[in-house]
């Protein structure tokens, strides 16, 4: 990769490629959860369990996404990965490592809530008896 004259690495982060981690790795994330999820073996403990995390998921994701894009706004396109922290001189030039991180890390617990609610849905609906309700 090819660095700029401050030492920050080319090209910098654009929001769709930021985007698109932070969806792939709440879809990846997910796996453990359905995991765990059906292996509690009660149905009332199973939707519990479901709900929380879906609602804290979805409440802190919906946080960081609105932080993250306001991060990425002040920014004003100066943007760098966080292997770039040797180039931030200023405690103002931290914002432009925050921004992608909250921007992903928000999207990757919006993914998670949303994969958790429909889980909950599912489990919520599942026929008395199937081993879905449990």
């Amino acid at each position: 990769m090819a660095l700029d004259q401050d030492g920050v690495m080319l090209p910098r982060l654009r929001p769709v490629e930021v985007a698109r981690r932070g969806v792939i790795l709440g879809l990846l994330g997910a796996m453990p959860l359905v995991v765990a999820a059906l292996s509690i073996p009660q149905h009332s403990n199973r939707e519990e369990f479901l709900s929380v995390i879906s609602g804290l998921t979805g409440l802190f994701g919906a946080m960081l996404l609105v932080i993250g894009t306001g991060c990425w706004w002040a920014s004003a396109g100066d943007i760098r990965r966080l292997r770039d922290w040797s180039t931030v001189t200023t405690q103002g030039a931290a914002i432009t490592l925050i921004g992608p991180l909250f921007l992903r890390s928000g999207l990757f617990l919006l993914v998670f809530g949303a994969v958790s609610f429909g889980l909950h849905q599912l489990v919520a609906t599942a026929p008395y008896g199937s081993w879905l309700h449990g």
